[in-house]
């Protein structure tokens, strides 16, 4: 008799199992690569995603000339990238909201300008041309002089908040998250140890 309800308990407890997986959904496999893509350079731009993510993030490269080519095309709003280049740690991959795509095409070609960076950084904001992030997105970044060194990164979006508008320092002393740049398009969350 023990022997029966032992077995009864276990079929019960799996088909809980089962049924509860199956109601969460089993995660789909991940999307195929584009003709062309390389394995390798996916998974090295999803180091930076969040594990939750990762699995049906888009990946793309970045070309010379600010536009890109798409690696896997995934099916939520995740895009990861390699951003290893000049003025960029010789590690650097970083994930955000798809949304922000035309933003982080317009900060790789300011980053390019080398010298003249910050200067035409200024002009755009001031003329209305910078590319506002979409508010509330996540700037996933992993980056450091190579992979086994590198440093988890991540900011929040909220272009144009201001401690007025969200309650929140305008600095770090007082020791937790707080708006840098406020009043900016690039006013961001900036969370403590991240």
């Amino acid at each position: 008799m023990k022997a029966i309800v032992g077995i009864v308990v276990g079929v019960l407890a799996l088909s809980a199992s089962v049924l509860a997986q199956e109601g969460r959904g089993a995660a789909p496999p991940p999307p195929p690569l584009e003709p062309g893509a390389s394995q390798a350079d996916v998974d090295k731009a999803l180091l930076a995603a969040p594990a939750n993510l990762q699995n049906q993030a888009t990946v793309i490269r970045w070309k010379p000339d600010f536009t890109y080519d798409t690696l896997r095309k995934g099916t939520n709003r995740l895009v990861c990238y390699d951003r290893t280049a000049p003025g960029q740690p010789p590690f650097s991959v970083e994930c955000t909201s798809v949304a922000n795509l035309d933003r982080v095409a317009q900060n790789l070609k300011f980053e390019g300008m080398g010298d003249k960076k910050q200067a035409m950084l200024d002009a755009a904001e001031k003329d209305g041309t910078r590319v506002k992030p979409e508010y509330g997105s996540i700037f996933y970044n992993l980056s450091g002089p190579d992979r086994e060194r590198a440093r988890a990164h991540m900011t929040v979006a909220i272009p144009g908040a201001t401690t007025a508008s969200t309650g929140l320092p305008d600095n770090p002393k007082p020791g937790g998250a707080w708006i840098m740049n406020a009043g900016t398009t690039t006013a961001h969350i900036m969370l403590p140890g991240h």
